[in-house]
């Protein structure tokens, strides 16, 4: 089954312009440590057939490292220990569908934008008991499934529910995934996510799971890094070229319209 997109993605063209790679610098193969979750279809997950970690994420940084000329290493790590992990320099770079906002970047730096994604409801595929955002607050029966600190649980918190973060109808989770089967299994109603990860839970799921309502914002991903890292500039320009010569159009075309995600 092809992951069929429910929501719009946008690309965000970098104010650095266009940049050829003659341009790029070149880091001399310096070896560079990369946080990741592998939680998060389908820019980071394992592949349940061969084990594997992949997914778009894994790609562009493959092709950011072959650009710049960097040794390139992973090490895996909770979404809620991430930030703190990178703000604290134990890692040069952290990713993993990280939402750029200004509260984050006071305790690490972003690079530009590298994908805009719109924020879905994900539910079962028998849901009838509400189609939106309103519905869903109206009845306190439903309960909503978030990783504590990320957007999706600031949204249900702010935007669905009542601004009460100790609200109990939100029941946390330590992963994405971890709310997503609670979610199949009836252990709660809802789960707010990105376009991206939801398009593809929902593509995946044999009709177990499907969006609903009208999405609830925009917003773009960044890679993240200790505060004053000289990666940052490099990155940048890496972005930029790739957005110019096609690269990042391929990369959404495989994962996002051609790529079978497994469960």
């Amino acid at each position: 089954m092809k992951v069929i997109l429910g929501w719009a993605l946008a690309v965000v063209v970098s104010a650095t312009g266009a940049v050829a790679a003659a341009d790029l610098p070149d880091l001399d193969g310096r070896e560079v440590v990369v946080a990741v979750e592998n939680a998060y279809p389908p820019l980071q997950y394992i592949d349940p057939t061969t084990g594997m970690a992949v997914g778009w994420e894994y790609e562009a940084m493959a092709e950011i490292a072959k650009r710049l000329n960097f040794d390139l290493s992973y090490e895996n790590i909770s979404w809620d220990a991430m930030i703190p992990a990178v703000a604290e320099g134990q890692f040069d770079i952290g990713m993993t569908g990280i939402t750029i906002r200004e509260d984050r970047a006071e305790t690490v730096d972003f690079s530009d934008p590298y994908m805009r994604s719109e924020m879905v409801m994900l539910v079962r595929g028998d849901e009838e008991r509400f189609s939106d955002a309103a519905g869903f607050a109206a009845d306190p029966d439903l309960l909503m499934a978030a990783q504590p600190g990320t957007t999706p649980f600031y949204v249900g918190v702010y935007e669905v529910l009542d601004g009460d973060e100790a609200n109990p109808r939100i029941k946390l989770f330590e992963t994405f995934g971890a709310g997503v089967q609670a979610l199949r299994t009836g252990d709660v109603d809802l789960v707010l996510t990105d376009g991206t990860a939801g398009a593809g839970y929902a593509a995946a799921s044999d009709g177990a799971l499907k969006i609903v309502g009208e999405t609830l914002g925009t917003e773009d991903f960044g890679f993240i890094f200790p505060k004053g890292a000289d990666l940052v500039a490099p990155i940048n320009a890496a972005i930029a070229a790739m957005k110019a010569d096609g690269t990042i159009d391929a990369l959404n075309k495989k994962w996002f319209l051609d790529t079978k995600l497994g469960e």
